[in-house]
Formats: structure tokens, sequence, C-alpha cells
């Protein structure tokens, strides 16, 4: 992406080759822009080549440039829905509104996948922090160790899963939180986080 002096600079060559049909000199552009050496002209051109906007002869100052169209790369991105909020704490109702959210298709493998918003703190030493987005692969099962989204009688939590013979223990990341311990026929493995998105303002 080009800064606004960045854009200036390239709109001018372009409007001044499509007028002249050959590209300005180190001295036009200098006086066009009021630079007060070549060495600003130089470093603008060699932003643009690096960003793919320019091809230069360096060893020629005098009109020994052109222009190229950058490559425009597109990421493929899937829409999921966004199925409300889930605790990283003591479990909530985790379906509380729906909506969607975009994002690229490389965060996801195969299979299923939605979204929810994190409300809670029981999961920062993992990195999952209040108010971010988490995705998760639908699945009813999860090895020791995955962090899953559970229901516990159809409220939801987001935490490590242990199963030890006929329990579940739920282990938050966070010291000062005690892990659930609960009857395996109890608790609903409901997706396997495989992805966090956060906003940084």
């Amino acid at each position: 992406m080009l800064t606004h002096r960045q854009k200036e600079v390239y709109t001018f060559l372009k409007n001044y080759i499509r007028r002249h049909e050959v590209a300005p000199t180190y001295e036009e552009i200098r006086r066009h822009f009021g630079f007060r050496s070549y060495n600003a002209v130089f470093k603008h051109l060699k932003q643009l080549e690096a960003r793919g906007y320019l091809t230069h002869r360096w060893e020629n100052r005098k009109q020994a440039f052109s222009l190229k169209e950058p490559v425009q790369t597109t990421t493929a991105t899937a829409q999921l829905p966004l199925l409300g909020r889930v605790a990283a704490g003591e479990p909530i109702e985790a379906l509380e509104d729906r909506d969607t959210i975009e994002i690229p298709e490389s965060f996801l493998g195969t299979g299923e996948h939605f979204a929810l918003r994190v409300r809670g703190d029981s999961m920062i030493g993992d990195g999952i922090h209040d108010g971010d987005i988490i995705l998760l692969r639908k699945q009813e099962d999860a090895d020791n160790g995955q962090t899953v989204v559970a229901l516990i009688d159809g409220e939801a939590t987001v935490k490590r899963f242990f199963r030890k013979g006929t329990s579940v223990e739920l282990h938050p990341a966070n010291s000062s939180m005690e892990p659930l311990v609960l009857e395996a026929e109890k608790v609903t493995v409901q997706g396997v986080v495989v992805g966090l998105i956060r906003k940084y303002v």
C-alpha cells in the first residue's frame, strides 16, 4: 500500500507518461514536487519500485524507468456463523444472537466451522482474552489438552479438555481459577478451538 505522497508521485508519473509518451526526468520530478534535491526523487522512485509500481535502470537518471501495474492478490474468504458469546469463566448461554464473520479460508482446515466471541479472562494464559473471537471446528469429542467449547447443562464455556475415566475436567488457563470436574455425561463438546481473531484499537 502506498503512502499519500507515494500515490501523488505515482499519479504524476502516470499522467506525464500518458501525455508525453516518455518518462519525466529527475529534474522535472524535482521541480513538480518542489524537492530540494535529487535524493528525494531517488527515494520515492525506490519506494515505488519496492512496492511493484515501477522498474528502473539506476545507472541512468534520465527517463530510465517505466511504470507497471502491481499484481493484485486476493485472499479467499469464508463466511462463518458468529453464534453469540461464550464464557471464559463461569458458563453462560452461548447462542445469544446470530451474526456472521468473514475470515480468510487459510485460517480453516477441513470440516464445519463457527465462531464465538469470548467473555471473561479464564483463558488469558493461552492468549484468549475478553472480546476475542475464537474460531472452532465442530466436533463432539476432543483429545486431552485441546481447548474446546463445551455445554454444561445447556450453558457454554471455553476451557482445556481432559477426560479422566468417567469424568471430565475443564481447565482454565488462569492460575487464580480452579478446574471444573464433572461427570462425562454432563459435558457436551461443541467444537475445538482452531484459531483466534483479535481487534487492536
